[in-house]
């Protein structure tokens, strides 16, 4: 993974806060968010994602970049005995996810507002069952792919932390953005693509609920793409 100087740095390049929170919002951000928020306490130690739950859960999804958190938050609430960690560095999605959280009395989300590579360095191999990041940012810019969050060392981290069959999801409704992954994807020989007919990619899964996002994309007349994968089993030797 980049050098945590290097990823802190490049958060500059974006806006973390976009236009002023609502006084209700603003008291989320005070008074809940210290209570679901995952700490990195240490710069060595990685973390058991489980910990950060009750003894119940089932298993932990990860979804990197939640925007909004519709889908976060629409998965928790379908989903109470599984653990979600959602990463989001910019404050009005954090502040929005939160407000779903406390409409919704979602116990089962906890929140790492910060770029989630650096907790992706963090968390223990093997530990998350499912990995979403939908709709990123696709910095179309040729100078600046370096940006992209797809790239050979997040998609080898998520190998390293998803569990044998566990599952990445990725959404894009940009083209070349679908054509990068897909061959950065393909570089990794621990992700099989699980589509079988074009309707695969072309038809968003029944448990996958439709953000304003994609709304907005297909009103604009663009056409989402829908990748999944799924973690082929660890070899022997754990990997």
């Amino acid at each position: 993974m980049a050098d945590e100087r290097d990823i802190r740095r490049d958060l500059v390049y974006s806006r973390r806060r976009g236009h002023k929170l609502r006084p209700r919002r603003q008291a989320l951000m005070r008074e809940l968010l210290p209570e679901i928020e995952i700490h990195l306490e240490s710069d060595t130690d990685l973390i058991d994602p489980r910990a950060h739950f009750s003894a119940g859960t089932a298993e932990v999804w990860l979804e990197i970049g939640f925007g909004g958190g519709e889908h976060l938050a629409w998965q928790a609430a379908q989903h109470p005995d599984i653990g979600f960690i959602g990463c989001e560095p910019y404050v009005n999605g954090v502040a929005a996810l939160l407000s779903r959280i406390a409409a919704d009395n979602l116990s089962n989300v906890r929140i790492f507002p910060h770029d989630a590579r650096l907790l992706l360095a963090r968390l223990a191999a093997g530990r998350i069952a499912r990995l979403a990041m939908l709709f990123p940012d696709p910095w179309p810019k040729k100078r600046h792919h370096k940006r992209r969050l797809v790239c050979p060392e997040v998609i080898a981290r998520s190998a390293d932390i998803l569990a044998a069959g566990g599952e990445f999801r990725f959404a894009t409704d940009h083209g070349e953005m679908a054509r990068w992954t897909l061959l950065h994807m393909y570089r990794e020989p621990r992700f099989c693509w699980m589509a079988e007919r074009a309707r695969d990619w072309r038809e968003r899964p029944e448990d996958w609920p439709e953000t304003r996002y994609e709304q907005k994309a297909r009103e604009a007349g663009r056409a989402p793409i829908f990748l999944r994968y799924r973690r082929v089993p660890r070899s022997p030797a754990g990997a």
